[in-house]
């Protein structure tokens, strides 16, 4: 199998994966803090094995590499916890949707980080994705397994993606280091930053919640980490680019088959715009030319 074809698949098989997580949280029923606990402890066994396959646990790590590693490893955490709640508040399709803001956090902080430039189709890519935001905000979630707080739900979920975005800022620093190894300090982080919080006198005794703590870290964390890295490293970014929206397709699909949500025409549209401006960013389209692509393609009905 060819590289870029094995990367291909390897990307695919990642994004699905993910876009089943919040479909697993919600049906768990467990807490989030000790699933995501749980997910770390599996999720650095798992990893654990795999860097010692791959022989990266030879030689010592430099004090700067742990540093900036462990920084994004409570950037990750945090933005795990705040898309997890997301989920039971605004609907997983909502709450994925409104996390795809997270290449506009990218933006954001490159500009005032490192004063990159933010040019007039950035702008205006941004503006889309927040009148996407603003219509899902008018509407509210259907979905049986949402309780109150809807605007609650997609501002976690906004959190969330200012957190994945500084995570991936941070990773900059470590260009040249392999990914697997930094997963596997960033769970490590995640073990020391949730274990105060993990209900240690209410353990589960069946082995079902077990089963999901396994699940959660060993596939969702050890395995999606594997994956998507591997993918990473064999394709152009505009294939990974690409490919990465086939995780909140299936995210909305699921939550559809699931739990029969339906969205709104509103919610709907706001997703939309939402998605289609992450793709923008993520691929580098001149907006005029998308503009046109869609006016075209209506003239064509």
């Amino acid at each position: 199998m060819k590289n870029r074809t094995r990367g291909t698949v390897e990307m695919t098989a990642a994004m699905v994966i993910s876009g089943t997580i919040g479909w697993f949280v919600v049906q768990s029923g467990l807490q989030i803090i000790d699933l995501l606990f749980w997910r770390c402890v599996f999720g650095a066994a798992t990893l654990l094995i795999v860097c010692a396959a791959m022989g990266m646990l030879r030689g010592k790590l430099p004090l700067r590499l742990i540093g900036w590693a462990a920084l994004g490893g409570a950037a990750i955490v945090l933005n795990w916890v705040l898309i997890f709640a997301s989920f039971s508040r605004a609907s997983i399709s909502i709450a994925t949707a409104v996390y795809n803001t997270q290449p506009f956090m990218l933006v954001l902080l490159g500009a005032l980080l490192f004063s990159e430039r933010l040019t007039a189709n950035k702008f205006m890519w941004l503006g889309l994705a927040f009148i996407g935001v603003l219509l899902i905000v008018q509407a509210k979630s259907d979905a049986d397994y949402a309780g109150t707080g809807y605007l609650t739900g997609i501002l976690l979920a906004l959190g969330a993606a200012f957190f994945y975005a500084l995570a991936a800022i941070i990773t900059k620093k470590l260009t040249g280091t392999p990914p697997h190894l930094i997963a596997l300090i960033q769970v490590c982080v995640g073990i020391l930053m949730l274990a105060p919080f993990a209900h240690w006198s209410e353990l589960p005794t069946d082995s079902q919640a077990w089963g999901n703590f396994l699940i959660m870290g060993a596939v969702y964390t050890g395995l999606v980490f594997v994956l998507l890295y591997g993918a990473i490293q064999k394709l152009p970014t505009h294939v990974t680019g690409a490919l990465s929206f086939v995780y909140p397709i299936v995210a909305i699909v699921v939550d559809f088959v699931a739990f029969d949500n339906r969205l709104h025409p509103v919610q709907m549209l706001g997703v939309a715009a939402i998605l289609l401006a992450a793709a923008g960013i993520n691929l580098g389209w001149s907006f005029g030319r998308a503009k046109a692509c869609v006016e075209g393609s209506r003239a064509l009905d």
